[in-house]
């Protein structure tokens, strides 16, 4: 049975089944930060979007675009280069708020 799915996945040596690891934890590190947002709003009962909201997508993004690369995947390296910039581009902005904000 493990062999007919790993079969079914394409995992044919260590190389990719450690692949397919890392893709797997970016996609769970990506999808943690809903569960953050979620969690931050409902302690301050009212919507809001924490800082680890935006570390939780910029790296889970920088490690599916690495699969995404690995595996040649198209839709996934274009979609994830796209989301980095802005990721990174709101953590640009809340860091040049607090130093602002600390002057």
């Amino acid at each position: 049975m493990l062999d007919s799915l790993l079969e079914y996945f394409n995992i044919n040596s260590t190389r990719d089944l450690i692949w397919l690891s890392v893709g797997l934890i970016a996609q769970l590190s990506f999808s943690a930060r809903f569960l953050i947002q979620w969690i931050s709003s409902e302690k301050a009962r009212k919507s809001v979007m924490p800082v680890a909201f935006w570390w939780f997508s910029i790296c889970g993004g920088i490690l599916l675009l690495a699969y995404g690369i690995y595996r040649g995947e198209p839709v996934i390296i274009l979609g994830q280069s796209f989301g980095i910039v802005v990721y990174a581009r709101n953590l640009w902005l809340i860091h040049a708020e607090r130093r602002r904000a600390a002057a």
